[in-house]
């Protein structure tokens, strides 16, 4: 006997089984700590757990954070929501690693594509390469719609292209019409080595904050349709763009994925609240009892029609369950605003970005 509950036939034979036995312990181990590197990963179904080794920067470090995502400086007085940290159930993520992403990126381009959510996760991207390496140099400039943050040691270019819908508003005579089949912008994503892209939030607009007046589909000019399909039709003329266009040995392409919103109290089993405010600890557990949004199911079917490579960011349920992410009263105006779009920074698009890292 060997051990309590463990029988040998031998010294020998207990020696071999020892070994085998941690080496196979060691290649989960090792496995589990690579994340990625493990086929059967699932980055993105897991929870959300306490870890006081985060956040991965502390936002007074990184002097560019825009107002409306600056929680902390706007008077948010709880931080807890800074110190949690995403668990994957089926493996570990590698922890962000600024000065090896550099490395990996080094001499290329990264842009971003999309609306401000998109400009949410490019700010987070920024503040944890300029956390990494705090004395190089950076230079931050906006041309026309595109920002481009570069660290010029690394020659490292994060570049934002501010377009909400992915395809073209265009101004004609009778109006601003939304073009569902142009995609002219897309002249300013060629040449980027890593293109991340997004849309949803500005499909439902109407009123004053709406952007366009008419929406031409197949020449065909509509007052409006239904806003799910025009949003499912967009997304296949930029399908086509990336099957047109992707070279997949000089660009990877990638879809940051659905960022919910937080309004409804009902949908986490909090029917009082009616908005994020005074939330300070995610969802438990790794579902989010209101589902996902429909946009999601739309999504996922136009990738699945993409013959190019393009790999989703499945960041809804782990963001879902994040009702304490958001800026409430403490983004950019203030107590007259309640924002429970966007995300505070530090915070939850940080994990999208460790993500996208344990991804290249």
């Amino acid at each position: 006997m060997m051990g309590k509950g463990v029988e040998c036939g031998g010294f020998s034979y207990c020696v071999n089984r020892f070994f085998f036995l941690s080496l196979f312990l060691l290649l989960v181990v090792v496995n589990g700590k690579r994340g990625y590197g493990s086929e059967q990963c699932d980055l993105f179904t897991g929870t959300w757990v306490v870890d006081e080794s985060y956040p991965l920067y502390h936002p007074a470090t990184c002097p560019f954070i825009e107002r409306e995502f600056r929680c902390e400086a706007n008077g948010r007085p709880d931080l807890i929501y800074t110190h949690y940290r995403w668990q994957p159930l089926a493996c570990n993520l590698l922890r962000f690693n600024g000065r090896d992403f550099l490395e990996r990126m080094r001499g290329k381009s990264i842009m971003f594509v999309g609306d401000s959510l998109s400009r949410n996760q490019w700010q987070s991207l920024t503040c944890l390469l300029h956390s990494a390496v705090p004395n190089s140099n950076y230079t931050l400039v906006r041309v026309g719609d595109v920002s481009i943050f570069t660290i010029t040691e690394y020659k490292v270019k994060v570049m934002l292209d501010r377009n909400v819908y992915l395809v073209d508003v265009v101004r004609e005579d009778i109006g601003r019409v939304l073009k569902l089949d142009s995609i002219e912008g897309s002249k300013l994503w060629k040449g980027a080595d890593m293109l991340i892209f997004n849309t949803w939030h500005w499909w439902y607009r109407r009123g004053p904050t709406q952007p366009w007046d008419y929406i031409e589909m197949g020449g065909q000019v509509l007052k409006d349709m239904d806003r799910m399909k025009a949003f499912e039709k967009a997304l296949t003329t930029w399908a086509a763009w990336v099957d047109t266009n992707i070279d997949p040995a000089k660009v990877k392409v990638f879809f940051q994925g659905i960022s919910p919103s937080h309004y409804n109290g009902s949908l986490w089993n909090e029917p009082n609240a009616k908005s994020c405010i005074r939330q300070k600890t995610p969802v438990a557990g790794s579902t989010y009892p209101g589902g996902l949004p429909p946009a999601v199911a739309v999504l996922k079917s136009v990738l699945s029609t993409i013959k190019k490579p393009v790999t989703l960011l499945d960041i809804t349920t782990l963001s879902l369950l994040r009702k304490d992410g958001h800026p409430s009263i403490y983004g950019l105006y203030g107590p007259k605003g309640m924002d429970c779009s966007h995300w505070c920074l530090s915070g939850v698009p940080d994990t999208w970005n460790e993500i996208l890292y344990n991804l290249i």
